[in-house]
């Protein structure tokens, strides 16, 4: 038997997944965890993680120790994204992690980021290619192209994320139809600047807080459970409803809605805004939603 866990850091959520390989090859999960730790707080106006950000995640980082440390881990994988590649302290940030967690951070590229998002979104959902697959992170999108066989035709990673459109765009609560408009703007040039033919895809799958949010409100359950979300498919009609409530009202009022943390609720409107946005532009507008993303391709490659 092999017990392995994943960290995976982002710029909003901080999420853990423990598995353990059987003797037989089955695997059993032993533990999933996300917290919103919000470490990208003002990283887009100063290039640093703010100490409340970095006090966040250290708490974050004690509790994950405690499970990984019951559980009797064999490896660790701790993988930072997006919020920790261009931070001037960040050696600070990695200091935290080896001092809680006895791991090195492990900064990834975006070629890393697609083969590892690919191998875990696949894990879980059967799709038809050429599909694209997506994940709207705090600070970044990832856009992912995959073809037959699991193959990574093309990845790109876009300065758009749900914190990143948030604070540079949408400093009301509720947002301007000025200010929704021109971040809608921003959002729609990054996107058509991607390289992407989004026409000829057959399929999308979106991954991700942003993503599982809207689906948990479509579905209007009022706990959220990973098995409900999966594979739940939203339409243009589901997005762009959802959307118009969440950017129409403050977000203290999102907030108290079943299913939505009060951090995701500050910063949802304009993760909406991008999956609305990447919505608009694949055909037939449909975006299948998945639970397994990232986070289980850092545990599977982990695996003997």
């Amino acid at each position: 038997m092999s017990t392995v866990a994943a960290v995976d850091c982002g710029t909003n959520s901080i999420r853990l997944l423990i598995l353990r390989q059987e003797a037989d090859g089955g695997l059993t999960e032993l533990a999933r965890e996300v917290r919103l730790a919000k470490l990208g707080q003002g990283v887009d106006a100063t290039g640093e993680f703010h100490p409340d950000a970095l006090a966040r995640a250290n708490a974050v980082f004690e509790d994950f120790a405690a499970l990984i440390a019951q559980q009797g881990v064999d490896r660790i994988r701790f993988v930072a994204t997006s919020a920790a590649r261009d931070v001037s302290n960040r050696a600070e940030f990695e200091a935290n992690v080896r001092a809680r967690l006895g791991v090195d951070v492990d900064v990834i590229p975006g070629s890393e980021e697609a083969r590892l998002s690919t191998l875990g979104v696949l894990s879980g959902v059967d799709v038809d290619t050429p599909a694209l697959v997506f994940d709207i992170g705090g600070g970044s999108t990832e856009l992912i192209v995959v073809g037959e066989g699991e193959h990574v035709l093309s990845s790109i990673s876009l300065n758009i994320g749900a914190v990143r459109i948030n604070e540079r765009f949408l400093p009301g609560d509720p947002p301007s139809e000025d200010d929704v408009a021109r971040a809608r703007a921003y959002i729609g040039k990054q996107l058509d600047g991607a390289g992407i033919d989004f026409a000829g895809l057959a399929s999308a799958v979106g991954v991700a807080g942003t993503v599982t949010s809207f689906a948990a409100a479509v579905l209007g359950i009022q706990e959220y459970t990973r098995e409900a979300i999966h594979e739940t498919v939203l339409t243009r009609g589901n997005i762009t409803e959802t959307l118009e409530r969440w950017l129409t009202q403050p977000s203290a009022v999102t907030a108290q809605e079943p299913c939505m943390h009060p951090l995701r609720a500050a910063v949802i409107g304009a993760g909406g805004l991008i999956l609305d946005e990447i919505s608009r532009r694949v055909p037939g507008g449909e975006v299948l939603v998945s639970e397994t993303d990232i986070l289980d391709g850092i545990a599977l490659g982990l695996l003997p």
